[in-house]
């Protein structure tokens, strides 16, 4: 009787030990150190899973949106930046976060047909994550731990813009729309660069 207790706490050990390990290895979505935004692997708003090295050679602005942010009309002019410049390279890579306020408190299915239904989105969404704190996604982790350009996420629709090699340089914070001078000039520039 003794050895089967301690058999079955050597199992529950190992058990433990087990899920920790699953536990981590899931929320890293990346194989090793990342040194672009090329190196990590995310689900999209559909549950696909979206390796991110696809986005190579292009331009991208990287957005944390939510459904009930004062900002959240930004989702239209995301639309028509994406509609303008899709054809010269950009892509527009929507992040759904209830990081700020409980501003995204919708389910992926939910956040996907508010987007449909409000702006007829076509740009890329993503499923939901967190971008600060203790469980800030290994992407944005990624993204602010560049304190030159990145820096901490302040709040809803704080952009990244990355260049076609994958670097990070430009931040424009949530009051910066995306059909600014500031913004679309920035984006104008990296797609002339080849």
């Amino acid at each position: 009787m003794v050895r089967m207790r301690e058999l079955f706490r050597a199992s529950l050990r190992s058990l433990s030990v087990t899920l920790v390990i699953i536990t981590i290895l899931s929320m890293n979505s990346f194989a090793g150190n990342p040194s672009s935004v090329y190196d990590f692997l995310m689900k999209d708003i559909n549950a696909k899973e979206i390796d991110f090295s696809r986005y190579k050679g292009k331009v991208l602005l990287l957005v944390n949106v939510a459904s009930e942010c004062g900002y959240t009309p930004q989702y239209k002019e995301l639309e028509a930046l994406h509609q303008k410049y899709k054809d010269k390279g950009l892509k527009i890579l929507g992040f759904p976060a209830n990081s700020f306020g409980g501003q995204e408190p919708g389910t992926d299915e939910e956040i996907k047909d508010f987007c449909d239904r409000n702006y007829g989105f076509t740009f890329d969404l993503f499923s939901k994550i967190s971008v600060k704190g203790s469980d800030q996604h290994p992407l944005f982790r990624f993204i602010s731990s560049d304190t030159t350009v990145g820096g901490d996420v302040k709040w809803n629709f704080q952009k990244y813009l990355v260049d076609r090699n994958g670097n990070l340089t430009h931040k424009f914070l949530s009051r910066v729309k995306p059909l600014s001078d500031e913004l679309v000039s920035a984006v104008e520039s990296l797609l002339n660069e080849k």
